[in-house]
């Protein structure tokens, strides 16, 4: 008769008890103060759905919600492509495999708030590199505290200098992983390059560009240090993200109830995206 170890559950055990202290109690308290009113002294109201229903018809939630998702657009169709390409370009043997792997993960050892600080200063019109460059030497009109392009182009860009390396990392992995093998018999038939790395790359990374897609998306439709040191939403309202806009509500003008309920709207919709992303992408191996 087979008998169960359950030792396993010792070294369990203290995740779970982790994960209930910070993400499970957090999210209890989220949801009470998500159906109720309070004004302080420990007084609250109940309120039911009325701040769902409030968040939900709200335009200044739709108007976010757009930014949010246009950003989210513009990282997942600018760095999926290019990190493959640099993953694809990066030398598989050798003195420079170590090097590249270093100078790719550089970017992503920098703290968040610092890298906001950094192209801050950096695409200031008149005393940064960036900026200075493009207005006196090549005679651009650039300003991101001014222009909402501007500061839409600083941002993605910036996004795009600090997480490439994800992808790029991500992508070497799985390529690196194909046996040589492959590339003989693919030489042997005459393959170009284009079917090589359509019939046998791609694939052979579909598990890793499936976790590169899952973790930018969730990363990038729920950043906030980074949008908001270099622009603070501005100018304007153009670059306020869905999470700027919860900051501002929730410690801004102190509207718990609302902040509340926006931010498990918020922790929905993510999961309901990356479950689509990750059910379409892995679609043909549950078949």
């Amino acid at each position: 008769m087979k008998t169960e170890n359950q030792k396993a559950w010792f070294f369990v055990a203290p995740v779970l008890i982790l994960v209930a202290f910070n993400a499970i109690i957090p999210m209890m308290t989220v949801v009470n103060y998500s159906v109720q009113e309070t004004f302080g002294d420990n007084l609250f109201f109940w309120e039911g759905v009325t701040w769902f229903e409030q968040i939900l018809r709200s335009e200044r939630f739709h108007a976010a919600l757009g930014r949010q998702f246009f950003f989210t657009f513009m990282i997942l169709i600018i760095e999926i492509p290019l990190g493959i390409a640099i993953a694809l370009s990066m030398p598989r043997k050798g003195f420079w495999v170590p090097v590249c792997l270093v100078l790719m993960a550089l970017p992503m050892l920098i703290p968040w708030n610092v890298v906001g600080a950094m192209w801050n200063i950096f695409a200031l019109p008149d005393i940064g590199l960036l900026g200075y460059f493009l207005n006196h030497v090549l005679g651009i009109n650039y300003d991101m505290t001014q222009d909402p392009v501007a500061a839409w182009v600083t941002i993605i860009t910036m996004d795009v200098w600090h997480w490439t390396s994800l992808v790029v990392l991500l992508a070497y992995a799985g390529l690196v992983s194909i046996p040589d093998a492959y590339y003989q018999a693919a030489k042997i038939d005459g393959a170009s390059n284009w079917s090589v790395f359509r019939f046998i790359q791609l694939p052979k990374m579909k598990s890793v560009l499936t976790i590169a897609i899952l973790l930018r998306f969730m990363d990038s439709f729920n950043i906030y240090t980074e949008p908001f040191v270099l622009t603070g939403g501005g100018p304007g309202n153009s670059t306020t993200l869905l999470s700027i806009d919860l900051v501002k509500i929730a410690l801004g003008q102190f509207d718990l109830g609302p902040a509340a309920a926006m931010s498990l709207i918020y922790f929905a919709i993510t999961l309901f995206v990356s479950w689509l992303f990750y059910t379409l992408m892995t679609k043909d191996d549950l078949n």
